[in-house]
């Protein structure tokens, strides 16, 4: 069945990784951001993937924009993360 996605949801990759305590904070911050901002995220463990640790291992946690590819590494307050969010 195909479906269509809502194309003013905004959709985040959350890389991560298990036992990340930084990175633990930084989904708490994303669980609060006000459901009127339209964001989707989805975390994305990167010690699945070889290219994925080289990129990311020493950054995590970092969001990543699907549409546009912006990134935005920790630290981050909830306060940063909305006007990273609004600004593109």
């Amino acid at each position: 069945m195909f479906e269509i996605e809502d194309i003013s949801v905004k959709k985040l990759y959350f890389y991560t990784t298990a036992g990340c305590h930084l990175c633990e904070q930084a989904e708490e911050i994303l669980r609060t951001l006000p459901k009127k901002l339209n964001v989707s995220w989805e975390s994305v463990d990167i010690s699945e993937s070889d290219i994925l640790i080289s990129r990311y291992g020493t950054r995590i946690p970092v969001l990543h924009v699907v549409s546009t590819g912006m990134e935005k590494g920790w630290p981050f307050s909830k306060e940063e993360i909305l006007n990273w969010l609004q600004s593109d």
